[in-house]
C-alpha cells in the first residue's frame, strides 16, 4: 500500500473494497512532483483538471471574493478541492492597486459622474476653487480716496470735465464700495448733466452697498426725486435718511422745505422741531423758522430767530442776507444796509452777498453804488452768469442796449444752461422791438427746461408779445401752457383776462377771473403750534422754558424782552430807530467799502471796469508746492508723493 515517489513522478496505488468482500478493485494514478526551490516554476499544468485552474484564479482575488466563490455551488467537485489562501501582506503597491480598482469602479458608476459634473459647474462659479480669481487687486491707501474725491470735484466744478470725473469716481467705487462719498459726488455730477436715470441707479447702488446706513445717499436721492417732481417718493427717501441717522440735519431741513413747497406749514414746523431736538442748534433750521415767522407777519419772533441763526454761525452769509431781505420788505432800509455789510464781512467772496446788495442799492436809486458792487462780485466770481445778467439789465436801464447785449452774450457763454439769462435777453430784445430775435431767445429758454418757473414766466412774456402783434390764438395757447406749469400765477391769469376784455369778450374774462379764485390755494397759518414747538425748541437747555415762561402769548412779548433773553449787546443789528440814531451819532458802525476791498480782497478799484470788447475767460492757476506733487498712478487714482 506504500508508494515510493520517483524523481519525476510518483505512482500511487489505490485499493477500494467493493460490496463483495472477496473482491477488491485496484487502479493507479500518477501525480507530478515539482522540485523544491525552483527558480522558475511552471505555472501551467496541461494535465491538471479544471478544479486546479479554479484554485489558482481564486488565489488572485481578494479574501472576501474567495469566500464568496468558495461557498458558491457551481461545481460539486470544487467543494472537495483544498483552497490555498495567500498570506495578507502590507505592500504599497497592492494598496494603490486596490485604490485604482475602486476609482475605476466609481468612474463606471453613472451616478458618481453626474455628481462630479455638478460639482465642476459649481466650482466654476466659486472663486475659492480658482486661485487666479481669488487673487484680488491690491487696494490703494485710504488717503487716495480723499485725493481722488477732491480731484473729481475740481474737474467737474472748474473745468467741466465730467467724463474724467465720472471715470475717476467709478474707480473709487470699485476700490471702496463700502464708502458712501463716491456715490454722492458721482450722483451730483450726473444730476448736473440731467442724467437723472443714471444718478438714480448710482444712489440705489450706493444704498445697497452701504446696507442702507448712509443718510447722505438717501438725502441726495430724495433731493433728486424732488427735483423730478416725484414728491411722494422724495418724502419716503427723506424718511429713510432720518431713520438711517436721526442726527442728519440736512434730511430734516430738506424734508421741511419740501413740505413748505406743498403748503404743509404745520408739518414743516414739526420736522424742523425734530431737527433741533436731535441735532441741536442749527443755523439753517433757525433761518427757515425765521422766514416762516416773517411770512406769518410775526416780525419780532423772526428777528429773534435770525439772531439765533447768526449766533450759531456768525460767518453764515445766508442768515444775514435773509434777515436783510426781511428788513427791506418792512422798509427798514438802514437796518438792511447794515445787515448787508455784515454779510459781506462774514463771507467776502460770496457772490450772493454782492449780488443782492448791488440790486438793493440800484433799486434804492444808488446806481453807481449798485454797479460798483456788481462789478466787485464779478471780479471775485468771474464764472458767475447771474452777476453779469443783473449788471446787463442795469446797463440797459441806465446806459445803452449795446452794452447790455455784450454782457448778456458773455453771461450765456459762461453758463449756456442758465435760463434766466436767455429769458432776460429775450425780454430786452422785445423792448427794443426785435421780435424775431426775442422769439428765438424765448425758444432757447424753453429748450433748456420746459417745466421750471422760469419757463412759466417765459411763456407768459411770449404770450404778451404775441398779443401785442395781434396773434391772439398763439397768445391764448401760450397763456394756457404757462398756467399748466404754474397755476398759482396771478399775473398770468389777470393778463389773459385783460386780453379777453380788450377783445370785447367780457364774459370770457370774468370766467378766467373766477377760475383763478376757484383754483388758488390759500395757506392759512395759525399760532396753535407755538406751545408744542417751544417745548422742544432747545432741548439741551433745561432752563429755557422757565426763562421764556411758556404761554400762548409768549411770542408776543416786546422786542426788548426778547433781546434780553437772547443776551444780545448793543452791537446787535436791529430795526429800532433809537439804535439807528445812536449808531449814526457815534459813528461806530461806519463801513468803509474801499478800505475793505483793498485790505481783505486785495482788489484795485481802477481795474473794476470790465473790458466789454472781448469776452474774458478766467482760469485759476495754482502754484505747485515743492513738497507735494500730484501724479497719476496706474489705476488712475491721484496719489501724493512727498519729497525731501
Amino acid at each position: 500500500m506504500n508508494a515510493l515517489p520517483s524523481s519525476s513522478s510518483s505512482t500511487f496505488t489505490f485499493l477500494t473494497q467493493s460490496k463483495n468482500p472477496n473482491y477488491h478493485f485496484k487502479f493507479t494514478h500518477k501525480v507530478p512532483i515539482l522540485p523544491l526551490h525552483s527558480p522558475s516554476p511552471c505555472c501551467s499544468l496541461s494535465d491538471s483538471s479544471s478544479s486546479s485552474t479554479t484554485v489558482l484564479d481564486k488565489n488572485a482575488l481578494s479574501p472576501e471574493q474567495n469566500s464568496r466563490i468558495a461557498g458558491s455551488p457551481e461545481d460539486s467537485s470544487s467543494k472537495e478541492n483544498l483552497v490555498v489562501r495567500r498570506p495578507v501582506t502590507d505592500f504599497s503597491g497592492e494598496d494603490s492597486g486596490k485604490e485604482e480598482e475602486e476609482e475605476e469602479e466609481e468612474e463606471d458608476d453613472p451616478k458618481a459622474s453626474v455628481i462630479d459634473e455638478g460639482l465642476a459647474r459649481f466650482a466654476k462659479k466659486m472663486p475659492m476653487f480658482e486661485p487666479e480669481r481669488m487673487e484680488s487687486k491690491e487696494r490703494p491707501l485710504a488717503i487716495n480716496l480723499d485725493l481722488a474725491l477732491y480731484r473729481a470735484k475740481l474737474l467737474a466744478r472748474r473745468t467741466f470735465q465730467y467724463d474724467e470725473a465720472e471715470s475717476l469716481l467709478k474707480k473709487c467705487i470699485s476700490f471702496w464700495p463700502e464708502d458712501g462719498r463716491p456715490y454722492v459726488v458721482l450722483g451730483k455730477i450726473l444730476s448736473k448733466q440731467s442724467k437723472t436715470s443714471e444718478a438714480r441707479e448710482i444712489y440705489e447702488k450706493g444704498c445697497q452697498a452701504t446696507q442702507g446706513e448712509n443718510a447722505y445717499i438717501w438725502q441726495c436721492w430724495a433731493v433728486l426725486e424732488m427735483q423730478m417732481g416725484n414728491i411722494r417718493r422724495a418724502k419716503e427717501l427723506f424718511d429713510a435718511a432720518t431713520v438711517a441717522d436721526k442726527r442728519h440735519v440736512a434730511a430734516w431741513h430738506g424734508w421741511a422745505n419740501l413740505e413748505l413747497k406743498q403748503g404743509n406749514l404745520k408739518k414743516a414746523r414739526i420736522l424742523l422741531g425734530k431737527g433741533l431736538q436731535y441735532c441741536g442748534q442749527n443755523e439753517y433750521i433757525y433761518q427757515t423758522l425765521a422766514r416762516l415767522e416773517a411770512r406769518a407777519n410775526r416780525y419780532q419772533q423772526a428777528r429773534y430767530l435770525f439772531n439765533q441763526a447768526t449766533k450759531c454761525n456768525p460767518n453764515s452769509c445766508a442768515s444775514w442776507l435773509s434777515w436783510a431781505q426781511m428788513e427791506v420788505e418792512q422798509e427798514n432800509y438802514h437796518a438792511a444796509r447794515k445787515l448787508f455789510e455784515k454779510a459781506v464781512q462774514a463771507s467776502p467772496k460770496n457772490r450772493y452777498a454782492w449780488h443782492v446788495w448791488g440790486v438793493f442799492e440800484a433799486n434804492m436809486g444808488n446806481i453807481d453804488m449798485g454797479r460798483k458792487l456788481l462789478k466787485i462780485g464779478h471780479n471775485l466770481n468771474p464764472r458767475d452768469a447771474v452777476l453779469l445778467q443783473s449788471l446787463a439789465l442795469l446797463e440797459y436801464q441806465y446806459s445803452t442796449a449795446n452794452v447790455a447785449r455784450v454782457l448778456f452774450r458773455r453771461a450765456s457763454e459762461l453758463n449756456p444752461r442758465h435760463q434766466p439769462v436767455w429769458f432776460a435777453w429775450g425780454w430786452m430784445e422785445w423792448k427794443e422791438r426785435n421780435l424775431n430775435k426775442a422769439r428765438k431767445l424765448y425758444q432757447k429758454t424753453l429748450s433748456i427746461d420746459q417745466n421750471s418757473e422760469t419757463a412759466a414766466r417765459c411763456l407768459q412774456a411770449w404770450g404778451v408779445l404775441e398779443h401785442r402783434v395781434g396773434n391772439l390764438s398763439a397768445a391764448r395757447r401760450l397763456f394756457k401752457s404757462s398756467l399748466n406749469i404754474n397755476s398759482q400765477s396771478y399775473v398770468t391769469w389777470m393778463t389773459w383776462a385783460s386780453m379777453e376784455e380788450d377783445q370785447g369778450n367780457s364774459v370770457r374774462a370774468e370766467e378766467i377771473r373766477n377760475l383763478y379764485f376757484q383754483q388758488r390755494t390759500e395757506v392759512v397759518d395759525d399760532a396753535s403750534w407755538v406751545m408744542g414747538f417751544l417745548g422742544i425748541f432747545d432741548p439741551a437747555i433745561d432752563s429755557l422754558k422757565r426763562i421764556l415762561k411758556l404761554n400762548p402769548n409768549s411770542y408776543n412779548m416786546p422786542l426788548d424782552s426778547l433781546r434780553n433773553i437772547a443776551g444780545t449787546n448793543k452791537n446787535r443789528v436791529d430795526s429800532s430807530s433809537d439804535d439807528e440814531d445812536d449808531d449814526d451819532a457815534n459813528g461806530k458802525n461806519d463801513f468803509d467799502l474801499d478800505a475793505f476791498i483793498k485790505q481783505k480782497l486785495t482788489l484795485d478799484l481802477s481795474n473794476l471796469e470790465i473790458q466789454l470788447e472781448t469776452p474774458k475767460f478766467y482760469s485759476v492757476k495754482r502754484s505747485k508746492s515743492p513738497r507735494r506733487i500730484w501724479r497719476r498712478s496706474i489705476n488712475g487714482i491721484a496719489e501724493v508723493q512727498v519729497t525731501q
